[in-house]
């Protein structure tokens, strides 16, 4: 029985069809552009990613006819949010996370509500980013526009509504707008009221893997699709990562590295405490039932290494081209055997979690006349595992327990990253069998909502696999720790400066 996976991010979409032990039987992609209407402002058009969607849909269907997909679910991206009208049109394009336009709703926030409080309510830490703020934008700026809405969707309420024509979200990507509750799982009217937003105007929010609806027979059509397929609640893109990594205990954490560099926890019980608001961590329902996570990230993880590549590797993506190699890959396996001296403050677009601060800045520190691209490959490497070293230990200070972390990513596919991680961390990192957690996390929401698993957490034994296990070396831990204390003074040390240079 087949099951379909639908990863929609910033700039692609993704779909997997996996059967129900897990094994992969087709895939699609195809990339969209962000659009750019005015400085700061970042947008892409639904009907890009509306017509990118039905490609991977069309191209994966025509793979399974054999083994026709039975039900589908979607991760997607967190925040982006677009307004439609009663019949379906849309209004405007969807406002993205990173999208700066926001900035007075964010600054009416801080006066009008105290942020313990709206913490305490929607377990984030106030940001410019959250849906609410670009609902609001909307209201202030597109008065016709915001009077024509019916309903304002995020990425995954857009695809289920376009399949459907049910307009349904999840828990998880619901928690991302600011303006749900999530100890009572619905959203706050005490947010809403604040924004003058009505709740009618947001979908229906289920838990995630819940059936919605069924694939309409026009769509069905258009796709490629066999049977009434069943269309079920997916969730935020960090979560089903984490879900599909079987990160289904306290204790366990996964950790993604692609552009970003992100650890997304599991958590028993929602974690709303001082040290939590203080580190800008969210608490916030999981896709796994019951549970909820956090998320600490670094911004330039893997985009740090494509800059280090582009800037400085010609010779490395010649030889890559010559032998037919991945160009990291060569970086990786030419860069130098031990820790440098050499840092580098990895905010190349600002600094993420705990610091949450635009003005930083990227910095190389320790540089002399003997170093080589050897040396500076094994910084950026290392300077990305103190970053997530920072978050990790912020976490564990702010009573989130992390004795494990699995890795799913770009940065997943090499043994000697994952080893060095495990040395930095100090704690064991995980490599799994099937690398896209994503849609395998939300086929397994497809699978839950059929009800051909009995539980998730049947099907997370099942279906997540572990390749290798990656041990700390305890002595060169011990090296890193001397390192890492000097990473730790860095920021703070560059704190004031950076902040000159972005105000210039």
């Amino acid at each position: 029985m087949s099951l379909l996976g639908l990863d929609i991010g910033t700039t692609g979409c993704k779909a997997i069809v996996f059967n129900e032990e897990g094994k992969e039987l087709s895939r699609a992609y195809r990339e969209y552009p962000l659009s750019h209407p005015r400085p700061g402002w970042v947008e892409i058009s639904p009907h890009l990613i509306w017509g990118k969607v039905r490609e991977v849909l069309k191209e994966v269907n025509s793979d399974v006819r054999k083994d026709p997909v039975q039900s589908l679910s979607i991760s997607c991206q967190g925040e982006a949010v677009l307004p439609i009208s009663k019949a379906g049109k849309e209004l405007y394009n969807f406002i993205i996370t990173f999208d700066s336009r926001t900035q007075p709703q964010y600054k009416w926030w801080q006066e009008k509500l105290d942020a313990k409080k709206l913490f305490s309510i929607t377990g984030m830490p106030l940001h410019p980013m959250y849906s609410i703020n670009k609902i609001m934008w909307l209201k202030e700026n597109k008065s016709k526009i915001f009077q024509k809405t019916w309903k304002f969707l995020c990425v995954e309420d857009y695809i289920i509504y376009r399949l459907s024509g049910e307009a349904a979200t999840d828990y998880s990507l619901a928690a991302r707008t600011m303006a749900f509750d999530v100890i009572r799982r619905d959203w706050s009217d005490k947010i809403l009221k604040h924004a003058g937003i009505s709740r009618h105007l947001l979908p229906t929010v289920y838990p995630s893997g819940t059936g919605v609806g069924r694939v309409s027979k026009k769509v069905a059509k258009e796709t490629g699709f066999i049977n009434k397929v069943l269309v079920a609640t997916g969730g935020h893109d960090q979560p089903c990562g984490a879900l599909g990594a079987g990160i289904v205990r306290e204790g366990m954490a996964m950790n993604a590295t692609g552009t970003s560099d992100v650890i997304c926890p599991a958590l028993r019980k929602p974690v709303l405490s001082d040290a939590m608001l203080k580190s800008n961590y969210c608490c916030y329902p999981h896709t796994y039932e019951n549970y909820y996570c956090s998320i600490g990230f670094n911004l330039t993880g893997g985009l740090l290494l494509r800059w280090y590549r582009d800037a400085l590797c010609y010779e490395e993506m010649e030889k890559a081209k010559r032998k037919g190699h991945d160009t990291y890959g060569i970086i990786l396996s030419e860069m130098s055997e031990e820790p440098q001296d050499i840092f580098i403050l990895p905010h190349f677009v600002g600094a993420g979690t705990p610091y949450l601060d635009p003005d930083s800045r990227g910095a190389i520190l320790g540089l002399t006349l003997e170093t080589k691209k050897p040396h500076l490959a094994r910084a950026v490497i290392d300077s990305i595992n103190y970053e997530m070293k920072v978050n990790i230990d912020r976490m564990e200070e702010s009573g989130i327990e992390i004795k494990e972390l699995r890795a799913i990513g770009g940065g997943a596919k090499s043994e000697k990253w994952l080893q060095m991680k495990a040395d930095v961390f100090g704690k064991p990192v995980v490599s799994l069998k099937i690398s896209e957690a994503a849609s395998l996390g939300t086929a397994i929401l497809a699978g839950k909502a059929l009800g051909i698993f009995k539980s998730t957490k049947e099907a997370v034994k099942n279906l997540v696999k572990i390749k290798k296990v990656y041990e700390p070396n305890i002595k060169q831990h011990k090296r890193y720790q001397e390192k890492y204390k000097k990473y730790l003074r860095i920021y703070n040390v560059l704190k004031e400066f950076n902040k000159e240079l972005g105000n210039n």
